[in-house]
């Protein structure tokens, strides 16, 4: 109960924005981005559909993907949103729609019902859009496109699980960057008959405003080192107390919330036991101490975030 009311009461004295110091995003676009873009272009001539994949609705759009490939039908799907808090849900569809997206489907790899809709959904804008030079072509073929680690292969691979009863044909991971180029075709559907273009996450090579860089980081679309741990911790944890999500407090024995990156990153390291030794000179000659390790407790703090663990939180 003491802690209930804590956690209710006003957190005075605590940011009110976040500051980002004259912090400038890392801009992560090597080479495979670029060469995947391109080979994106080349393949439209075979695509029916794209099926660009979100996790932050507003934010987590590359511009370039849609002045690239916006050609062609399209169906954004906002996927993991299992993790989010979908409280803003009919706000977020309305400023989509404002930006010339109307068919937009929320999905997550958990459901199957969820993994259902988007086959129906693309077959439809499929047969009310002209197909080019490929009508004569029973089957359909659509390109999987977003940023980093949306969570793309998952969709795929979900796919196939859901309609051909079939495993893995794209490889998974919570690192940014684990598929590097266009892939062959890979067949998800028999009826009707449909193969997917798995696609490398490209992100836009200026990412304007550093906020969205650091929303972009907290979902892992850009690796964690080039931000640097400490950073993507201390904005989760900025997040986190604007949301009034308060899990991390008890999932790491605090004694309440708290406004200080430090003191929540050393509790965390404490009580996980993430410490390192390090030597200390004294006037008696060198002591080895144990400190604790802020950095493998910043990944900790993230990657227990990025799994859903500290509560569901929409980053727009």
């Amino acid at each position: 109960m003491r802690l209930t009311s804590l956690l209710r009461a006003p957190l005075r004295g605590w940011r009110e924005r976040f500051d980002y110091g004259g912090r400038d995003v890392a801009h992560w676009f090597p080479g495979h981005m670029a060469r995947g873009l391109k080979d994106m272009q080349k393949r439209l001539r075979v695509v029916d559909c794209l099926l660009e994949h979100m996790h932050i609705p507003l934010s987590g759009r590359n511009p370039q993907l849609q002045e690239a490939l916006g050609i062609r039908p399209h169906l954004l799907l906002l996927n993991k949103m299992d993790l989010a808090d979908l409280t803003h849900k009919q706000r977020i569809l309305e400023c989509l729609e404002q930006q010339g997206f109307r068919n937009v489907l929320f999905t997550d790899c958990l459901k199957d019902e969820n993994i259902q809709k988007i086959i129906p959904h693309v077959t439809e804008l499929i047969s009310n859009s002209p197909r080019y030079q490929r009508d004569e072509n029973v089957e359909n073929c659509i390109m999987v496109i977003g940023v980093p680690n949306v969570g793309k292969s998952s969709v795929i691979n979900s796919l196939r699980r859901v309609h051909l009863r079939k495993g893995k044909a794209s490889m998974v991971g919570g690192t940014p960057g684990i598929t590097r180029a266009v892939l062959t075709r890979i067949q998800v559907s028999e009826r009707p008959i449909m193969f997917l273009l798995d696609t490398p996450g490209v992100l836009s090579p200026q990412i304007g405003c550093v906020e969205t860089g650091l929303k972009l980081a907290l979902c892992g679309a850009i690796k964690d080192h080039l931000v640097g741990e400490d950073v993507i911790a201390d904005y989760l944890l900025y997040t986190l107390n604007q949301r009034q999500q308060f899990s991390y407090v008890e999932r790491y024995g605090l004694d309440g919330p708290s406004d200080n990156v430090e003191s929540v990153l050393k509790s965390i390291a404490l009580s996980l036991d993430k410490t390192q030794k390090i030597k200390v000179l004294t006037g008696t000659g060198n002591v080895t101490v144990k400190a604790p390790n802020y950095n493998a407790a910043a990944s900790e703090f993230i990657h227990t975030f990025r799994k859903g663990l500290l509560g569901k939180v929409m980053l727009d």
